[in-house]
């Protein structure tokens, strides 16, 4: 195995977060740091008023990206990082911070 790839979908989300990208940049990037992964990139785009946006870091380890519904009270979220990072960690502070009615949680071995 070369690393660990999380899928998280969040649901019943706060919506006024869900079209907040600077929040997203903000909370993605705390759990990668509490993942112990280094943050090469960021790129987060809001859609617009009452839209979702979409964003990715780029780390050393891999990636972590999300791109949210707010119409929906959803959020799809990837994790994936090779290495010593934990992408438990990262998914755990994220589904903590968004406080989210209902999540799933997806675990696959890569390599």
């Amino acid at each position: 195995m070369v690393g660990r790839h999380i899928i998280l979908d969040l649901y019943g989300c706060n919506k006024n977060d869900l079209e907040n990208a600077a929040l997203f940049e903000r909370l993605l990037k705390e759990s990668a740091l509490k993942a112990g992964a280094t943050i090469l990139y960021s790129y987060f785009h809001e859609f617009g008023e009452a839209s979702g946006i979409t964003g990715v870091l780029v780390l050393a380890e891999s990636h972590i990206s999300v791109h949210t519904w707010n119409e929906f009270e959803y959020a799809a979220i990837d994790i994936f990082m090779c290495g010593n990072a934990s992408p438990k960690k990262a998914s755990d502070y994220i589904i903590e911070q968004l406080k989210p009615i209902k999540y799933e949680i997806s675990i696959l071995e890569r390599g």
